[in-house]
């Protein structure tokens, strides 16, 4: 009897909790529904990367060819390209995309001014609000044949330039574009982190004489490490995944050796072309090697930093 109570004690703690925040759970109703339509659902549908699937046939009708999908995307050159291209990118865009928001966040916590720091965050917010197609037809107006940087070159007397169908030049064109768009938006992660660090930590620092670099080198900075650690992980996990619409619409422009990567492949493959289960193969590949990125990178900062995700 007494080990039945002991029992019934913890469960009906954990039904006052749930009662308690019954609202809370509410809200949470709407995104937990989305991630089970929209990400666990459809993970039924991978099987058809193990079959010959057509739409008319259905994965029931579909016939089964075991791994000759997978077989097929590892001897397909095309892979070999888009794969090529997608780990340039996503190296391009960990190099450069990914710190820049640390450092302007450091940056504009830097400025003694208030006023001067929120019209900062709000110019540099803006551009993540628009989408992909405004944004690369405000890079054509500006870097293409007949934009304004080639109005500026000619007038100096140089050679008409079109920076946004030069192949070479597209992968930083495409990590600038990244920057650009979405600098503004990822200070708001790293200046919610930088507001939890006690206000008597800087006060101490300035009493003993630190001046604002060695207050941000040893006070923000360290501050925001976990952060910095959690988001590197996730971002680790979206390596092969480098923006789908941003390069489809800039591919007819430089060509597909420069532009074609793992997602608009799928895209091109799977729904243009019809072999629904190569691309389908092509796609559980690459969120196995996101998967297996994660952990790794956790167990990594782990070890090393003494944070992690998980």
């Amino acid at each position: 009897m007494r080990s039945d109570r002991v029992h019934q004690r913890p469960q009906r703690r954990l039904s006052a909790r749930i009662l308690s925040a019954r609202w809370m759970y509410v809200f949470l109703l709407p995104g937990f529904v989305f991630f089970v339509v929209f990400r666990y659902v459809p993970l039924l549908g991978t099987i058809i990367a193990w079959q010959d699937y057509s739409p008319f046939l259905g994965i029931t009708g579909s016939p089964f060819v075991a791994w000759d999908n997978f077989v097929a995307l590892l001897s397909d050159p095309e892979v070999a390209t888009a794969t090529r291209n997608t780990l340039v990118l996503s190296l391009l865009q960990l190099v450069f995309a990914f710190p820049a928001p640390i450092a302007l966040s450091l940056l504009l916590n830097s400025l003694l001014s208030e006023g001067v720091k929120r019209s900062v965050q709000a110019i540099v917010y803006l551009p993540h609000f628009i989408s992909w197609v405004v944004v690369i037809s405000v890079w054509q107006q500006v870097f293409g044949g007949a934009g304004m940087f080639t109005g500026v070159v000619e007038s100096l007397g140089g050679d008409p330039i079109n920076l946004m169908s030069d192949p070479q030049l597209f992968p930083a064109m495409v990590t600038a574009q990244v920057i650009w768009k979405e600098i503004g938006w990822g200070t708001i992660i790293f200046f919610a982190a930088i507001s939890m660090i006690p206000t008597e930590q800087y006060e101490s620092a300035v009493v003993d004489g630190a001046g604002p670099w060695r207050r941000m080198w040893h006070i923000t900075l360290p501050g925001i490490v976990p952060v910095i650690v959690l988001l590197l992980i996730l971002r680790l996990g979206t390596v092969l995944t480098v923006g789908f619409e941003q390069l489809l619409l800039q591919q007819p422009a430089v060509g597909a050796d420069a532009a074609q990567v793992l997602d608009t492949f799928s895209y091109f493959r799977g729904i243009v072309g019809g072999d629904w289960g190569l691309a389908t193969a092509a796609g559980l590949v690459k969120g196995a090697i996101g998967t297996a990125l994660v952990i790794a990178a956790n167990k990594f900062c782990k070890r090393f930093a003494g944070h992690g995700a998980f």
